[in-house]
């Protein structure tokens, strides 16, 4: 991996995103603001008061230069000023020895509020709007990061190559062949695309990978494609010298909002989906939306489903169903999965069951119809189905099922069960459903739009 550079305004978090992501890639860190102190002997503030910013902006190119050359820093994540590229020098020597991340601003009063957290650390203040025009040159995009449990996640647009990322990818088919300039030079294992794969079989493939390339404890595994290939990979890694570092790179817009992000690793027995599983976090979930111009319109249309999901249990209102999403609004929508996870991150205080709402139906559907029905399309039918049963339990108003059933009918989505299937022939699958207690299974009702409840029901 060449170095990379995290480029943006002051106070937008390039630090704190780089030390956190220096740790999860096992690289060297540097902060060009530390490493001028350090060649200067003094403060940033001091080198203004002494100089003016002319002084600064010396000291900051000859830095930066000493910086690149130094064999330490090969291959490192350096946080730089937020105006460091200012310097068209400076910027033409960033972009031949690496790449450069650059960060989207927060909000202004975001902004201002961390810096006058430092009173005096940033002697320019806030300048984001003035040179707004200049960051906006930079195509690598980070949107957002969240860091939940043992992840860094960095939703971004365009973020470039994954060569050096992992000492192996695992990657489906389908995803490597749409995205091979992504995979260019990266030590890459591909497996067959589709859920019918997601079986221990496919598993002990992954482990002939990692033993016929070497793979030990202090190796990093990393899977790109959709869920089926993180979910598959990352238990592989769960279990794999009894646990090893891994990274997902999500391809697809059902995994990019929800299933690459939340630790949860597994794959299906012929009886029942996930019943083999562990929760196995993530060092990195690397999301860029860049790989969704490749995907086609039904593979979009699954990722809706997930993101509905989202806006119904945060009582948010429908978002734009006919365009691709952005990585900002990938985003918006994931940050509802990361505070339901972040408060429960094991499932086990109620919390983060309500993102099971719609499939314990929709993964029964899945089973019983052989996965004709790719798994968004079974998530929405499960939706209309768990609402319908929230109204005959007198926990939702008819308006509110119907207004689901438009919600998603809008996103191009199923709304029914097919003809030869009903509830109740599901009643068996859902009996096998890792959230069963005998003949008790806890459904994630929807009853209204922000208004998802963890409800026990015995299946007779």
């Amino acid at each position: 991996m060449n170095t990379l550079f995290l480029y943006g305004p002051p106070a937008s978090g390039k630090t704190t995103l780089g030390k956190k992501l220096a740790e999860a890639l096992r690289r060297p860190f540097f902060d060009l603001d530390d490493e001028i102190v350090k060649a200067k002997g003094k403060s940033i503030p001091k080198i203004f008061e002494a100089g003016g910013e002319a002084a600064f902006r010396k000291a900051e190119s000859e830095t930066l230069r000493a910086l690149i050359l130094r064999p330490d820093s090969q291959g490192a994540i350096i946080a730089l000023g937020g105006g460091t590229l200012l310097d068209n020098a400076n910027r033409e020597l960033a972009e031949k020895e690496g790449r450069v991340w650059c960060m989207e601003a927060p909000s202004a009063e975001e902004l201002e509020k961390r810096i006058a957290a430092k009173p005096g650390a940033r002697p320019l203040g806030n300048k984001a709007e003035e040179r707004k025009a200049h960051y906006a040159t930079f195509p690598r995009r980070v949107a957002q990061k969240f860091f939940l449990k043992d992840s860094l996640v960095v939703v971004g647009d365009d973020l470039g190559p994954l060569h050096g990322f992992a000492d192996l990818i695992i990657a489906d088919e389908n995803a490597a062949k749409a995205n091979k300039s992504a995979l260019a030079n990266a030590t890459l294992e591909t497996i067959p695309s589709g859920e019918q794969f997601k079986n221990l079989k496919t598993v002990e493939r992954i482990w002939g990978f990692a033993l016929s390339h070497g793979l030990g404890r202090k190796n990093t595994l990393a899977a790109f494609g959709g869920g089926v290939t993180g979910d598959l990979t990352g238990f592989s890694a769960a279990t794999w010298m009894r646990g090893i570092n891994w990274i997902n790179f999500p391809t697809t817009l059902l995994s990019m909002v929800d299933a690459s992000t939340g630790g949860k690793t597994g794959c299906d027995l012929p009886c029942g989906k996930n019943l083999i599983g562990a929760f196995h976090f993530p060092k990195l979930v690397l999301i860029d939306a860049a790989y969704l111009k490749t995907l086609p319109e039904n593979e979009l249309k699954n990722g809706r489903a997930e993101m509905i999901k989202h806006e119904i249990i945060k009582g948010l209102a429908p978002g734009n169903y006919k365009a691709i999403p952005s990585a900002q609004e990938i985003g918006d929508n994931l940050a509802v999965k990361v505070e339901m996870v972040t408060k429960d991150p094991y499932e086990v205080k109620g919390f983060r069951l309500l993102l099971n709402c719609g499939h314990t139906v929709g993964h029964a559907l899945e089973i019983a119809t052989n996965f004709s029905f790719s798994h968004g399309q079974a998530v929405a039918i499960g939706m209309v189905e768990e609402a319908k049963l929230a109204q005959k339990l007198g926990l939702a108003k008819p308006e509110f099922v119907n207004e689901l059933k438009e919600r998603i009918a809008d996103a191009g989505l199923p709304t029914e069960l097919p003809q030869d299937v009903t509830f109740a022939s599901l009643k068996d699958i859902m009996l096998k459903d890792k959230k069963h207690q005998g003949k008790t299974v806890t459904f994630a009702l929807p009853c209204a739009n922000g208004d998802v409840r963890a409800v026990p029901i015995e299946l007779k």
